[in-house]
Parts: structure tokens; C-alpha cells; sequence
């Protein structure tokens, strides 16, 4: 049984994606080494330390923890410039109108992010209100595969995890919905989230018939077209 949908940000939400490899590879360029779109989809769904760590593995460095401090606000105070500019408009297609649907099903719904940014996120694209519960990398201290961010927000919700939907654009973040317990659907590419229940590839046209037809079959596809 559905209860709540749980919803990532970054890839589902809003294409924030982009702002985040700027901001990453303009930190690997001045520290002397190339970082790509390939590189940048390990850092999906990760914590902003754990996004610089890999950074600098691949570019095999290695520096102070006060050094990784500054190099991560470094990259946050780029990452901040580009999100204050954010519009209602960037709402990725057919998220408003799926949101509202849950709502008025009775389906609760929150925000289950590592980014700490997503207050702001959410006040430039005005969903603020729009969520039941927000947990984000402001209420949590481990980063996706592990659970934390989702078991709490079934915990704020008052909702059992097992009838929780997760909705994921990375792998880390389907294998966190799949340690919580939790049914996951991703966005995006099939093969890339074969973990997850099923795949779609946006909210554009998609509904909560059709999410409780594909979580109600006894065999998932991994993408369900119309």
C-alpha cells in the first residue's frame, strides 16, 4: 500500500545536475586536472565531502581535512551563485502536476536530499509548501547507499517504510531506497538504475494510476512507457 511518495531533488525535482558539474570541474580545473560528465555521474546523489573526495581520487590528490573544507565551500559558494538565479520555470516537466496528484489522493509526500541547499532550491522554484516533511543533508549525518535520509523521512511523515515510493535519478540513491526498505522508482536511464522497481524517464504524463499499475504487477518491467 502506498502512503508516501519520497522524492530526491537533484535529477528529479529540478535539473540542478548541471550547476553542481560547473561548479565541480571548474575546482578540478584549478587544481590542474580534467573532470568529465562521465566522472561527474559518481557524484549522483552523494554529500558535497563525499562528491570532493572522489574529485580528488580521480585526480590523485590528496590534502588537508581544513584544505577539503575550503575546496567544498569553494565549490558551494559557485554552486550558490547559479542557484539564486533558479525560476519556477526549471521544474523539470510534469512534477507540478504529479505532486498535486499525490496530494489531493492522500498520498503524503517529502523532499529526501543530500544537498543542503534545498531550502533555498525550493523557495526560488516556490514548492516550499508543496512538501510534507524536507529532510536534507541539514538533518542527516550519513550519505545514500545508507538510508538515513529516507528512513527519516517515513519517520517524519509517520509513515512505515515498506509503504514509502522513493523517486531516483542515481544509483546511490535506489540503493538507499532499497536499504531503507522501500519500493524506488528512477528517472532516467534503465540500465543505469536496474536496481530500482521501475524506470521512467520524466513525470511528463505520468500518474498514480499508473505508478500503483506498475508497483501492483507480479512481474516489474523496468520501464513502463504510456
Amino acid at each position: 500500500m502506498i502512503e508516501a511518495c519520497i522524492f530526491d531533488l537533484d535529477g528529479v525535482i529540478v535539473d540542478t545536475a548541471k550547476y553542481h558539474f560547473i561548479a565541480w570541474k571548474a575546482l578540478a580545473e584549478e587544481l590542474g586536472f580534467e573532470f568529465t560528465n562521465a566522472d561527474n555521474e559518481r557524484l549522483k546523489g552523494v554529500s558535497r565531502m563525499s562528491s570532493l573526495e572522489i574529485l580528488l581520487e580521480i585526480g590523485g590528490l590528496q590534502f588537508s581535512e581544513a584544505e577539503k573544507l575550503a575546496m567544498a565551500e569553494k565549490k558551494n559558494t559557485l554552486y550558490v551563485t547559479y542557484i539564486e538565479e533558479m525560476t519556477p520555470e526549471e521544474i523539470l516537466p510534469g512534477v507540478p502536476q504529479f505532486l498535486q496528484e499525490l496530494r489531493n489522493t492522500g498520498i503524503k509526500i517529502a523532499l529526501g536530499s543530500a544537498s543542503k541547499n534545498s531550502s533555498m532550491i525550493l523557495d526560488r522554484i516556490q514548492l516550499s509548501g508543496v512538501f510534507d516533511a524536507v529532510v536534507d543533508g541539514n538533518s542527516i549525518t550519513e550519505a545514500k547507499p545508507n538510508p538515513e535520509v529516507f528512513l527519516k523521512s517515513a519517520e517524519w511523515l509517520g509513515v512505515l517504510p515498506e509503504n514509502c515510493v522513493v523517486f531516483e535519478d542515481a544509483i546511490a540513491g535506489v540503493e538507499a531506497a532499497r536499504n531503507a526498505g522501500m519500493r524506488c522508482v528512477g528517472i532516467g536511464d534503465p540500465e543505469t538504475l536496474e536496481m530500482a522497481d521501475f524506470v521512467i524517464p520524466g513525470f511528463d504524463g505520468f500518474t498514480v494510476r499508473k505508478l500503483k499499475g506498475a508497483l501492483g504487477e507480479s512481474t516489474i518491467e523496468n520501464q513502463i512507457g504510456t
